[in-house]
């Protein structure tokens, strides 16, 4: 699911029960030619895993296809003239351009617009299987208020598409089953992305001629990359997916989202999704496009790990990693405060597990002191293997050869850890116990180099 769309559903859902309405899922599936198999089954479980449960069963517009409610809308339409049936080969709206010269500004079926029933009749009798198009006034003017922008919209219908409304497979596209279902299920209040918004003078014609109800609308600003483009795929992670596949909590993702062309009353960040629905109020729907921050994404997923106990954060980081739990209660405590996401946890207790390899030379070579440093460490901690003996006797140490205290434990940090930032060295230290430890400092390759 794009963040976009989880934004969307979260607005929707968060106004539903703000308003003591109702919230239903409607899979949108009719067009066979972009369907994914297993989507829809991917769409539950998102929604679930955000816990933005529906309160019905969901509505499958492919099903309903079946009980021919679509059909019967289109055939109304073609009965009071407010459509035709059109035989010309699926075309795109630049080939028809193309087709009837670039001066073109609106898309009119000049094929099939004005045929007469007797060439209908010719036509079916030879075979050919209809679409029905929308037949949009050549002159009108079609309005409506934008309850999120707060403004008024409005388009001349000579710039309006004759829109395919039912396909020559009887299935009915988006255009025409979202105003027969927003109808039949007494939709009261839209809000979609923006990218809808030059799909509705379609909506609003069909609202009029099917004599339907028409929903307040309202079409939420996209959400920008950090370079000011629409937030795309090619870009990095959009999808909710790739965000919980990196070890991001749902919570945290919900709680970002949520500020994503929403703002409170006051400067408050932190919101649970049933404290979001207590304050929603759709006046709070920015008009300006929202930035997608990461680092601002990275900030959240850290203050709600931070939330969790040990239990409960063993549990999450347990199915990022291979690590028994045990080992992970041992060194959360030390990697706790440092992690961004459950992903984070071998990478910063890798050197646990994994001994500091040979780059280590250069790495030591560029430290004051690093083989005199290591070969005293060693005569320490093979008597002595306590923390503030080191710390007493390095100081010690430091003074006579003129090294610094920092030079001589980042020494032994990056012999013993091959990193450079690591917890408190001497916590490492007590968690790999004295061998280890020592070990690792006996085959550190710059251990006799000459200071």
């Amino acid at each position: 699911m794009h963040i976009g769309s989880l934004r969307t559903a979260l607005y929707e859902y968060a106004f539903a029960k703000s308003q003591k309405g109702t919230f239903i899922l409607r899979i949108e599936d009719t067009d066979k030619n972009r369907y994914v198999p297993g989507s829809t089954e991917k769409i539950y479980e998102q929604l679930k895993i955000f816990r933005l449960n529906w309160d019905e069963s969901p509505y499958i517009q492919s099903e309903r296809v079946k009980t021919d409610i679509y059909k019967n809308a289109a055939e109304k339409l073609l009965k009071d003239g407010h459509a035709f049936y059109c035989f010309c080969k699926a075309q795109t709206r630049e080939e028809i351009k193309e087709a009837h010269g670039k001066g073109v500004s609106q898309v009119r079926d000049l094929n099939c617009r004005n045929l007469t029933a007797e060439e209908i009749g010719q036509k079916i009798a030879a075979g050919e299987k209809p679409a029905i198009r929308l037949k949009t006034p050549d002159s009108e003017e079609v309005a409506f208020f934008d309850f999120v922008v707060k403004k008024n919209i409005k388009w001349n219908t000579k710039f309006v598409d004759d829109a395919m409304l039912l396909k020559s497979d009887e299935f009915p596209t988006y255009q025409l089953a979202v105003v027969v279902d927003d109808a039949d299920m007494k939709i009261t209040h839209v809000i979609r992305a923006l990218e809808w918004l030059p799909s509705t003078p379609i909506h609003l014609l069909l609202f009029k001629y099917l004599e339907y109800s028409v929903p307040q609308i309202g079409h939420l600003t996209d959400i920008l990359d950090p370079e000011g483009g629409k937030l795309s795929k090619r870009k990095g992670n959009v999808s909710t997916e790739d965000f919980l596949n990196d070890g991001y909590l749902p919570e945290a993702i919900l709680n970002f989202i949520m500020l994503l062309g929403w703002a409170p009353k006051d400067n408050r960040e932190i919101f649970t999704l049933e404290e979001f629905v207590e304050v929603f109020n759709a006046d709070g729907l920015q008009k300006a496009n929202p930035m997608f921050n990461k680092v601002k994404l990275d900030w959240f997923d850290q203050q709600y790990m931070r939330k969790l106990d040990i239990k409960d954060l063993t549990n999450k980081i347990s199915n990022f990693t291979d690590k028994p739990k045990g080992t992970i209660v041992k060194l959360l405590p030390l990697v706790r405060e440092r992690m961004v996401t459950l992903k984070d946890f071998d990478s910063l207790t890798d050197y646990f597990f994994i001994r500091p390899q040979g780059h280590l030379k250069n790495a030591m070579a560029q430290l004051r002191g690093g083989g005199a440093v290591l070969e005293h460490a060693i005569g320490v901690l093979e008597k002595d293997f306590d923390g503030k003996i080191l710390e007493e006797k390095a100081r010690a140490f430091c003074a006579e050869k003129n090294i610094k205290v920092g030079d001589y434990f980042m020494a032994l940090r990056v012999a013993i850890t091959g990193k450079t930032a690591t917890p408190p060295l001497w916590d490492i230290i007590k968690i790999l116990g004295k061998e280890e430890t020592l070990k690792r400092l006996y085959d550190c390759p710059t251990k006799k180099a000459t200071t």
